[in-house]
This record gives structure tokens, C-alpha cells and sequence, in this order.
């Protein structure tokens, strides 16, 4: 596959700095490393500082989501590899106000280990730290063990509730509580059609036959739970949503908040078939659409597929998905 790169061990550096360069009054480096990326009026004196971070390759998440009413800063990683220790506590003490610091990133092993070790040097500095783990992807474990499960798209609405919590002032133990209540009250499932090729490599993420689709399948590519003739749209809405549904325990006169997402190479127009399928389908089923997002959210670089995620809403929580929130890839007036 062809990509416009210039040297494939320069490409996260680069973008980063085209990211900055284009959006300097909402985003800057707080120091000489490209991979921390902060508010640009961090840090925020008196207010909780949210830090997430993970590997290049899935813009906008994770470094798309820093901004006021979303996350402090964020610690960058090669593609599809996690950031260091080192620049998960340099994203801390950059967005550190005095209220303590909030983790919330996705639930992968490299991670939560180098995010831990920031942790304990967050301590040393006397910066009170909690974590909170997304962990929405429905297909990767089974509800029984969904403290498991991997985070994928969900970890949006997280981030704008929490985000929201920090922003009106509330306490740290407050503002992880918010992120832990919407991770528990969130489901997704993805399809996928076409693998992600490595700008390092070259070489696709995984390989599906002509023709195969692969439901419930990662963001890295990891396996999914049904890997068959590819279906309609229809078909795939029908099955996504019924999973999340019986998932998240839903029943008629329920709340919810909808995201249908892009994996990187799905057209607009594809989305919006499925929104249109998942929008009927939940209200025959009897529930309330509040919130609606379709768009690209969290991608797998070129990966062709979509996502859908489910929040159930309570007014809380639907409150703090309404409150104003602004980065270079996402404005909520």
C-alpha cells in the first residue's frame, strides 16, 4: 500500500508537529519532547488534570481528545506501542494543577504497566494520582470478565463526562468516579473489512479473504468472534447492536447515546447507513436516543470497518456529555 510518509521511523514525530503547528491555541508541547501533548493553558491551577496516552495510529484517539472539557495532556506512543513511563509521568507533572491527576486510557497490558510505573513517580513528586481503565469492547471478553476487556471507541464518552466533571471543579476521587460510572455503562463492537498496513513495515495487521468480513475484531486486529461472508449493512447493525444491548441489559424506555465510528478507510456514507439502521432498530426496541456521534473517533490508521458503542445515559451523565468541550478534533458548543 501507498503512503504518503517521508521516513517511517520519523511519521509519529511529524505528525505530532503538524498537529501543533495547525493548532496552537488549543494544543503545545510543555517541554522538548514531541510525545507529551497538553492543553495549551495547562497546567489548570486548582483543577484535576486527566492524562490518557497510548500508541500512534488511532487519531483522533488518543492525542485528539486534549482540550478544555476533555483531557490535560496525553503521552504518545510508536504505532500501536505504548508510551514510556517516563513520558506518561512528564504528561502528569505538565498538567498537574495542585488537584491531583486522573489516568484514563484504554485497558492494554504495555500501558497500564508503564502508566502504573508513572504512578509511583507521580507519588515520589507528591501528585496524587487515580486510573481508570476504558474497557468497552464487548467482543474481547465475556461479560462475566469484562474488567478484561480491551478499550476501544466507548473510551470517548469517558472522556467527555470526565472532562466535564474536571472542568466544573469537582475533586479527583469525584472526577475518576464520573469515568469509572460511564466505563461501566458503556459497550461497543466493531466489524472489520480490511487490514491496517505498518508504516514500519509495510505489512498488513491481518489478513481476511476476499470478500470475509470480521466481527468484533480489535483495533490492532486482534481476532474476532465471527469471521464470515462479508453481510449487508443491515445485517452487521443487527448484530452489533443486539450484543450491546443484551450487554448493557437494556430495556424498553432506557436512555442511550449512540457512536458510530469509522476505523479509518470506511466512507462517511457507509456510517450513516449504519446510524440510520441503529437508530431503527433501538427504537423499535422501545429506547430513547439522546446523544448521537458518527463520525471517525477512534481509527486503526486505513483500516476499512465501523464500530458502534452504546452508553446508557441517566441525566447525570447525559448533563456531562452536554457540556461545552473543545479540542483540534472535537467541539461540543
Amino acid at each position: 500500500m501507498k503512503k504518503i510518509i517521508n521516513k517511517p521511523g520519523d511519521f509519529v514525530d511529524e505528525m505530532i508537529e503538524g498537529i501543533v503547528l495547525a493548532h496552537p491555541d488549543l494544543v503545545k508541547n510543555p517541554g522538548d519532547d514531541r510525545r507529551i501533548l497538553v492543553r495549551a493553558d495547562a497546567p489548570v491551577t486548582g483543577k484535576v488534570g486527566i492524562v490518557t496516552g497510548g500508541g500512534s495510529g488511532h487519531l483522533p484517539l488518543f492525542k485528539g481528545y486534549v482540550g478544555r472539557g476533555l483531557c490535560s495532556g496525553v503521552a504518545i506512543g510508536n504505532v500501536f506501542s505504548s508510551p514510556s513511563s517516563q513520558q506518561c509521568f512528564e504528561a502528569t507533572k505538565a498538567v498537574d494543577g495542585g488537584a491531583g491527576v486522573l489516568y484514563l486510557y484504554g485497558n492494554y497490558g504495555g500501558d497500564v504497566f508503564n502508566f502504573d510505573l508513572a504512578a509511583d513517580l507521580a507519588e515520589l513528586e507528591d501528585i496524587e494520582t487515580r486510573t481508570v481503565l476504558g474497557r468497552d469492547d464487548v467482543a474481547s471478553q465475556p461479560k462475566e470478565r469484562k474488567h478484561e476487556r480491551r478499550g476501544v471507541a466507548g473510551i470517548m464518552f469517558a472522556y467527555k463526562a470526565a472532562g466535564a466533571a474536571a472542568e466544573r471543579g469537582d475533586s479527583l476521587d469525584q472526577v475518576a468516579a464520573v469515568a469509572e460510572d460511564v466505563v461501566e455503562h458503556t459497550a461497543t463492537m466493531g466489524i472489520g473489512l480490511s487490514p491496517t498496513v505498518m508504516p514500519t513495515t509495510g505489512e498488513p495487521s491481518f489478513t481476511l479473504a476476499e470478500g470475509e468480513m470480521e466481527i468484533g475484531i480489535g483495533i490492532h486486529g486482534e481476532p474476532g468472534i465471527h469471521r464470515g461472508p462479508l453481510e449487508t449493512a443491515d445485517e452487521i447493525t443487527d448484530r452489533i447492536i443486539g450484543a450491546l444491548v443484551e450487554d448493557l441489559d437494556l430495556v424498553s424506555g432506557d436512555r442511550v447515546a449512540v457512536l458510530v465510528n469509522g476505523l479509518g478507510a470506511t466512507p462517511l456514507e457507509e456510517l450513516y447507513v449504519i446510524y440510520r439502521r441503529a437508530h431503527q432498530v433501538l427504537s423499535e426496541r422501545g429506547l430513547s436516543i439522546e446523544k448521537k456521534y458518527v463520525g471517525e473517533y477512534a481509527t486503526s490508521l486505513e483500516m476499512a470497518g465501523a464500530s458502534i458503542s452504546l452508553l446508557k445515559l441517566d441525566d447525570a451523565r447525559l448533563e456531562l456529555l452536554n457540556a461545552p468541550a473543545s479540542s483540534p478534533f472535537f467541539l461540543e458548543v
